[in-house]
């Protein structure tokens, strides 16, 4: 595939000159029409616990299961920066197990940087510590749901709002080279951009981020109920159900498989 490599240095120089586009992706065939599309980053995501485990929250899903993916997504990606997340448990208990799982995410799953949630220093540390890049996440983080009750706005008051910029600002010092903003007002998230060297990645945090990114199955309308900041580029689970019902009154009709003339 023509093209050049991304890159954490060409991510981190994409700052206030070039738009950020960000995906996530969980198999071969995903990951493959993601990069075609000319996606910069693809991010397999612990959200594969809800749009394709089932469960009600990121919360369940295992090292495991996000190696198991994260292979299949490898195979499907050529030119994009491969970033996978450290799942709920991964980074929670002591530096060496934090070191450990991120290693096994790139030594076994092929991940060329990590994402992590929340302003954690000695995480941080940990991880980079092993020459691995890490991304960011402030704002609403799904990993607290239990601690904040849900998934609504973060940010909305001056308290919250020095809060996260404090956090953005500390997670800068030690080495992140972007942050994901997910779900915090506009201005917020525009006042972040502004203050960091380090590019933003917006979704649900308004259009002045570095860049922008959304769930693979909400943009292209598969996911039933879809957060409100999303918007969708397509409807095709509406197209996949209406073509596999066609295939199921085709059968039961006996007209297809036609028989051979």
């Amino acid at each position: 595939m023509k093209g050049k490599k991304v890159t954490v240095p060409g991510i981190i120089r994409k700052k206030g000159k070039e738009r950020i586009v960000a995906l996530t992706a969980y198999d071969f065939l995903s990951a493959g029409i993601v990069e075609r599309a000319g996606t910069d980053v693809v991010l397999v995501g612990d959200s594969l616990a809800m749009v394709v485990l089932g469960h009600p929250n990121t919360l369940q899903v295992t090292m495991e299961a996000m190696i198991h993916h994260l292979k299949a997504v490898r195979r499907g990606l050529t030119l994009p920066l491969l970033v996978a997340d450290m799942p709920y448990g991964s980074y929670h208990v002591d530096r060496a197990s934090t070191a450990r799982n991120a290693l096994r995410l790139v030594q076994e799953g092929g991940a060329e940087a990590v994402k992590v949630e929340g302003a954690r220093r000695e995480t941080i540390e940990a991880i980079r510590e092993c020459e691995i890049p890490v991304m960011g996440h402030l704002g609403l983080t799904p990993q607290s749901v239990n601690r904040l009750g849900g998934y609504g706005r973060q940010g909305n008051t001056p308290e919250d709002e020095e809060r996260i910029l404090g956090e953005a600002k500390l997670l800068e010092s030690l080495g992140v080279f972007s942050i994901v903003l997910e779900n915090v007002p506009a201005a917020l998230a525009e006042r972040v951009t502004r203050e960091l060297s380090v590019p933003t990645i917006g979704i649900g945090a308004g259009p002045k981020c570095d860049g922008q990114i959304l769930v693979f199955h909400d943009l292209l309308g598969l996911t039933p109920e879809p957060p409100p900041f999303v918007k969708a580029y397509g409807e095709f689970g509406a197209q996949m159900e209406e073509a596999l019902r066609r295939y199921g009154e085709d059968v039961r009709m006996g007209v297809f498989p036609r028989e051979e003339e």
